[in-house]
């Protein structure tokens, strides 16, 4: 049995190694089993599973399997309650180097610099509590395409709790925002209380509330917040906030001309979007589109430039100087192949 020591089999008798899964089977079964047998698992005798037969030393008999389970269960009774003193001392430890300082605030005590809003009854609870603290302004950054209704409708009852203690309010949202006929009645609603405006692209979604306390996202899906209240994270988002409303268009205003006869604003973000590398799926998302009307804009893009390929359209985007902001007025004048010369303004 030299070499079959315990450091070939580093287990218990609750998970045993395919071999001696079978011998100790086997002798379960048929009460006995040669000594031979047991010889290349010398762990079934290392845990008490074997033992030698007095009647006839050449065969091995089993321990019964209900035995072994009481041993086992003993076993692990004695680890659970040597666990359960070591949580209790590591408790009782803590609790009174705890007890040396000052108290701590709890993490949902008001004025938290952080704090965790898990589901989304809490993060409505918060934001109502915000709205009703609030006195003078609220920022709002709403990315995606068209606002649903009942995202607007949610949203109604703080709005008009607002507009009735004076509190004025400015919304962006990115341009496609612009067609959807609920976020128009809102804003009619809401009247002189609310600004609009809009850009290609925004940032995720961001509440602020008398620029003291925000509100993000923490997942991809909404049901987790966090509500920050630390004045320099606060301070940051505002300024954040501020820089993409100077570079923002009122929602009452036009967008302005791309310069390129048969290319709309949507076609030169996107141009822009596809000079940098992105794909469809990442463009529909920043500019708030759906995969399929993204595609469509890039086929009228090809079309329009005159480009048979994704390579040569992204070769064209950069001649025409679509893979930039827009160029200052009369700075260039360019051919489309196919149709006559335009002039970028």
């Amino acid at each position: 049995m030299a070499g079959h020591g315990t450091d070939e089999h580093p287990h218990g008798a609750d998970r045993l190694c395919d071999a001696g899964d079978r011998v100790y089977s086997r002798a379960v079964r048929r009460g006995r089993v040669p000594r031979r047998d047991a010889e290349p698992v010398p762990c079934l005798l290392e845990l008490a599973l074997l033992h030698p037969d007095p009647d006839d030393m050449d065969w091995l008999v089993p321990t019964s399997p209900q035995e072994v389970m009481t041993r086992l269960l003993r076993g692990v009774y004695d680890e659970v309650s040597a666990s359960q003193r070591r949580v209790g001392s590591a408790v009782a430890a803590f609790e009174w180097y705890a007890g040396l300082g000052p108290r701590p605030r709890s993490a949902s005590a008001e004025g938290s610099a952080i704090r965790v809003l898990d589901g989304l009854s809490r993060i409505q609870a918060a934001m109502d509590e915000a709205t009703e603290a609030c006195t003078t302004e609220v920022l709002t950054v709403q990315p995606g395409g068209i606002r649903p209704e009942h995202e607007l409708t949610e949203g109604l009852h703080r709005a008009l709790a607002l507009r009735a203690r004076g509190v004025r309010m400015r919304d962006l949202y990115t341009h496609v925002a612009r067609h959807g006929q609920g976020l128009l009645n809102y804003l009619e609603l809401m009247g002189g209380a609310v600004q609009a405006r809009t850009l290609d692209e925004v940032i995720d979604r961001l509440i602020l509330f008398d620029r003291t306390v925000a509100f993000i996202p923490a997942n991809a899906d909404r049901t987790l917040a966090l509500e920050l209240r630390h004045p320099a994270l606060v301070e940051y988002l505002v300024t954040v906030f501020e820089r993409l409303w100077r570079l923002a268009i009122p929602l009452t205003a036009p967008l302005p001309d791309t310069g390129i006869e048969g290319i709309s604003h949507r076609e030169q973000s996107i141009a822009a979007l596809l000079a940098e590398g992105h794909q469809d799926a990442v463009i529909a998302e920043r500019l708030g589109i759906s995969v399929r009307t993204c595609r469509a804009h890039i086929a009228r893009l090809s079309e329009t430039l005159g480009a048979a390929s994704r390579t040569q359209l992204g070769v064209r985007i950069a001649q025409v100087g679509l893979d930039g902001p827009p160029r200052p007025a009369e700075v260039d004048s360019l051919t489309v192949p196919g149709q006559e010369s335009r002039t970028v303004r």
